[in-house]
Formats: structure tokens, C-alpha cells, sequence
């Protein structure tokens, strides 16, 4: 038999261990092409580009 908890984790201090578990917001940058928001060191998902220069091809509907 394996070892087992010894008393009950009350709800502080199980709130307390996951107080630093939250999400964090995602960092957004503005495009240098198009203006708009995209995530820093990422291609542009509107346009297309990177660090100035076209990476993938963006199919306008």
C-alpha cells in the first residue's frame, strides 16, 4: 500500500497553491503591413508577413 495523505487539504490552502496557476493575457503586437494585432514574433495571420517580408500566401474570400 502506498503512502496516503495524512490529513484532508482544506480550501485555502488549495486555493492558495493554485493562486499562481492563472492564464496569462497573450502579448499583442501591431503588423508593420496592415495595422493589425497579431502575437509578437509571429507571422501576420491577415497578411501574411514577417519582419517585413511576405512568408505565406493569405486567401481573401
Amino acid at each position: 500500500m502506498g503512502p496516503l495523505p495524512k490529513r484532508k487539504i482544506s480550501r485555502r490552502h488549495k486555493r492558495n497553491r493554485r493562486a499562481h496557476h492563472a492564464l496569462s493575457q497573450a502579448h499583442l503586437v501591431r503588423c508593420e503591413e496592415c495595422d493589425e494585432y497579431k502575437p509578437a514574433h509571429r507571422v501576420c495571420p491577415h497578411c501574411g508577413t514577417y519582419r517585413g517580408r511576405m512568408v505565406i500566401e493569405i486567401e481573401e474570400d
